[in-house]
């Protein structure tokens, strides 16, 4: 029996200046590729370039034997990274599971559970946003939910993380 259950993130946002995030994704003293040994079940990163465009890799797999994230994590430049190594508590071990997730141009990845998943499921069908949703897990529910908020407010980030954090409670 697993007796840990949490996920990492790792986030840097540079400005507007390019920059890699190799050192903490892969050579700090408890990297983000360390900490994949503890949380096994999948491993993404997501960059934003000059342009604010999104890149986002990922597999499900663990990051210490992934050698593609090692590769990225040497070759990819951007001004924000989000970076995720999962440890499963719902949804099987795949890539569509996986974290980050990308909405709308957006970046997503959760750490924690997200009970009442039936009522959540419920909330995305009256919102028509079910179709956001490609894998099993709550993180990216949470997300459909978010990404719908925002679009209900106008495109005003803020207001919709408020407002689906609040349903959410």
């Amino acid at each position: 029996r697993r007796t840990e259950t949490v996920c990492r993130l790792f986030g840097l946002h540079a400005g507007r200046t390019l920059v890699t995030a190799t050192f903490w994704l892969l050579d700090a003293p408890d990297s983000l590729a360390a900490q994949s040994r503890r949380n096994p079940d999948g491993t993404g990163l997501g960059v934003f370039d000059a342009a604010g465009e999104p890149d986002l890799r990922k597999q499900p797999m663990a990051a210490w034997h992934d050698r593609a994230f090692a590769n990225e994590a040497h070759q990819m430049t951007g001004t924000t990274f989000l970076a995720h190594v999962r440890y499963a508590t719902t949804g099987t071990q795949d890539v569509v599971n996986t974290h980050p997730f990308l909405q709308a141009g957006r970046l997503f990845a959760h750490n924690g559970v997200v009970e009442g998943l039936d009522a959540l499921d419920d909330r995305l069908g009256e919102l028509g946003v079910m179709k956001l949703v490609g894998g099993q897990t709550d993180s990216e529910r949470v997300f459909a939910l978010i990404t719908a908020a925002i679009r209900r407010h106008g495109g005003d980030v803020r207001a919709g993380i408020v407002d689906a954090v609040g349903w959410i409670a």
